[in-house]
């Protein structure tokens, strides 16, 4: 006996020499028995009064109707096709003769005297015996092969079907029409004994691996979630009846129990994520339809096959074995209520909202390429607490890993930043979950030097310029030229207006550092990035000073951000901005008429000058400014004295010191093939126009003029770093 013999042995022991078939010869009165032969002939009409006559009638009816019933000891043949079929008959199927039926309802009728008085005794039970000859006998030593499940499970019902058939063909029969009103119950017996046997004698974890793989396959292409495993062209009706008759077969042969169930439910909820993830993932366009959609085809598709499924599960073998041919069996009590498919809708759309949380941050970078159609999705998923907490935490772990890493520019997380702004504010304008996400971006901006320094260049530059420089973010620029003044409110106030008749609490889910904002201003969220003021305010002011000096405008830009800043920030931490701002318009008045009073565009010969203008700072407010001093052109030096008269005339307790360094010069460059314009510093310009007069030729031209960086240092009083 091998080890899976004595398994089998272990879990049904071998039946009981009571329960085999009655020798030919009955030792209890000696007498001969029947002849070897199927036709022997027993009396049972006869109704005996001795129990001794009695008993050699019932063993006699026994042995016959035991070996009619036996099986061969040999494996079962192939149960499908009419040629496999026929080969059943004789060996498998012997014909019952009326002798062979005559015992049998001696045995098993209710009205045979015989069974009157055995009742209740398992050992005189025929269908007992039965189930022992079958199950413990013929189907454990010649039906259960291992080798039968290393296949997929159409080859495991076909095996199962093939013993199902043998089985129950001679109870079908000959037994249960003689068992008269005990039929129905006792066929209800067997099968469940049977059932039971193949359920618990099959390799577990074997047949519940083929019953998942076969029910996803089918599943799968019933749903359209994938195209691959099957032919295109193969019709979806006759997939469905397909799918449908081998679920009535594993019903028929006893695995359509809860097990299946519960693979079918585990199937159906991985196919749905596998369906979300392959029609939606990386679709973010505007104005979404996609959760239309899904509830579109749960209902429609999703819910159908769920339908479809357990209308056969949940139907009795017997019930659908007379209507295999109806193209579905649909009780009342399997109809899905709109409850179940509420349910699933929100199942599906939970999971979407899973894969759109995984995303989020790719949809963030892209944000500016069209992605709000994914936030519009995710709106219809952080309705609870729950899923806001996760998509926060999934977020915030994202972050850690792909962007707040040393590796990352500054401006590349500051853009970042914006563009997170912007997607939260479309999925909580109540601010609660970017209060959560943005923590830990703005505290390590915080920790970057160079931070302050983009955010207000950034504050400071053109939206249109074409090239705004690597230190600058046109992002910024766009929102700031949006931005309202109205629209800075300063983080230290309260949020309790008791003027406010729209006041709302704070949501139930805001953390104790929230603070509610009536707009998510990306440049105030840019502004309070610091938690010191005086940090940002001394960066502006330089900034602000090197564009005031540098650009001759109306610096319409600079008074807006100014004013912004002032509303923040108070009028006093940026008087000094406010009177450099002043310094320069005020320069504009003063240098028109200076050089009008003292005619700065002519010579004393009539011959027209150089124009130069002057702005007049306030050294006491304007930040360190280069004070290198070098010689400048006779020319321009004779201009500035002039300037210098006229100032102290229009300011007679004020006086000019000139900063040379600050200046800016247009120079003309008249070369062989091509003339320059540039505008370039005043050293340079002094650089330049050392080089201006040469020696001249006999011819009249002039030889190119050279000159050592020490013989300039010294002509032009200039240091050497310049």
């Amino acid at each position: 006996m091998t080890a899976y013999d004595r398994i089998f042995a272990a879990v049904f022991p071998p039946p009981s020499e009571s329960s085999l078939p009655t020798p030919k010869a009955t030792p209890l009165l000696g007498a001969g028995g029947f002849e070897d032969s199927a036709e022997a002939h027993i009396i049972i009409d006869w109704d005996p009064q001795d129990s001794a006559t009695e008993q050699i009638q019932w063993e006699r009816a026994w042995h016959t109707a035991t070996t009619f019933l036996s099986l061969p000891n040999e494996e079962l043949p192939p149960a499908h096709g009419e040629s496999n079929r026929n080969r059943l008959h004789g060996k498998w199927w012997k014909p019952c003769t009326p002798e062979v039926s005559s015992a049998i309802k001696y045995l098993v009728s209710p009205d045979a005297r015989g069974l009157q008085l055995r009742r209740n005794q398992q050992e005189f039970d025929l269908m007992h015996w039965y189930f022992e000859e079958v199950g413990l006998r013929h189907y454990v030593h010649f039906a259960l092969k291992e080798d039968d499940f290393a296949h997929a499970i159409p080859n495991v019902v076909k095996y199962l079907e093939r013993a199902y058939i043998v089985y129950l063909h001679n109870l079908q029969d000959y037994v249960y029409p003689l068992c008269q009103n005990r039929a129905e119950e006792q066929r209800r017996l067997f099968m469940s004994k049977l059932t039971g046997l193949f359920t618990y004698s099959l390799p577990q974890r074997r047949v519940n691996d083929l019953l998942r793989e076969f029910l996803s396959e089918r599943a799968e292409i019933i749903l359209e979630a994938s195209s691959k495993l099957h032919p295109a062209a193969e019709d979806e009706e006759c997939v469905d009846q397909h799918t449908r008759k081998a679920l009535w077969r594993l019903q028929d042969i006893g695995l359509g129990d809860a097990r299946i169930r519960k693979i079918f439910a585990e199937v159906m909820g991985e196919l749905l994520s596998k369906y979300i993830k392959r029609s939606y993932t990386g679709r973010w366009q505007s104005n979404s339809d996609v959760s239309a959609k899904l509830h579109h085809w749960v209902e429609n598709r999703f819910a159908r096959t769920i339908v479809e499924v357990l209308a056969v599960l949940n139907t009795s073998p017997s019930k659908h074995s007379t209507h295999k041919k109806e193209s579905s069996i649909i009780d009342k009590n399997n109809e899905i209520t709109l409850a179940d498919l509420g349910t699933w809708q929100e199942i599906a759309i939970n999971r979407l909202g899973a894969l759109r949380t995984e995303e989020l941050f790719d949809i963030v970078v892209q944000w500016d390429n069209d992605s709000k159609g994914a936030i519009e999705d995710l709106k219809h998923y952080v309705t609870t607490t729950a899923a806001r907490t996760h998509l926060t935490d999934s977020f915030s772990d994202a972050l850690g890993r792909r962007l707040l890493q040393p590796g990352a520019a500054t401006t590349e997380i500051l853009r970042f930043y914006i563009s997170a702004i912007r997607a939260f504010a479309v999925l909580d304008p109540k601010g609660v979950l970017l209060d959560r996400v943005a923590r830990p971006i703005r505290r390590y901006l915080r920790d970057r030097d160079d931070t302050v320094a983009i955010v207000v260049a950034s504050l400071l530059a053109d939206a249109k310029d074409p090239s705004p420089g690597a230190d600058v973010l046109q992002e910024i620029a766009t929102e700031m030229e949006k931005n309202t003044i109205s629209g800075a409110q300063d983080d230290d106030e309260g949020d309790l207006d008791f003027d406010d008749m729209e006041w709302m609490p704070d949501p139930v889910d805001a953390g104790p550092e929230y603070k509610k904002s009536k707009l998510l201003d990306v440049v105030g969220s840019l502004i309070s990035l610091l938690e010191s003021k005086e940090i940002f305010v001394k960066e502006f002011q330089q900034v602000l000073g090197e564009r005031l000096l540098k650009q001759d405008k109306d610096f319409e830009k600079e008074i807006r951000v100014l004013e912004l800043l002032k509303a923040r920030f108070g009028e006093a931490s940026l008087q000094a901005c406010e009177v450099m701002l002043r310094d320069i318009l005020d320069s504009r008045r003063v240098d028109a008429v200076i050089r009008n009073e003292e005619n700065l565009t002519m010579s004393v010969t009539g011959e027209p000058l150089a124009a130069v203008h002057a702005r007049i700072l306030s050294h006491l407010f304007w930040p360190s400014l280069h004070s290198e001093s070098f010689a400048l052109p006779p020319e321009i030096s004779a201009i500035q004295a002039r300037y210098e008269q006229g100032f102290e005339t229009l300011k007679q307790s004020r006086k000019l010191t000139w900063l040379h360094a600050l200046g800016q010069v247009t120079v003309h460059l008249e070369l062989e093939d091509r003339t320059l314009t540039e505008v370039v510093q005043t050293w340079q310009a002094s650089v330049i126009y050392a080089f201006q007069n040469g020696d001249d030729d006999d011819n009249g031209g002039s030889h190119p003029v050279s000159k050592t960086v020490a013989q300039l240092t010294t002509e032009l009083s200039m240091s050497d770093a310049l």
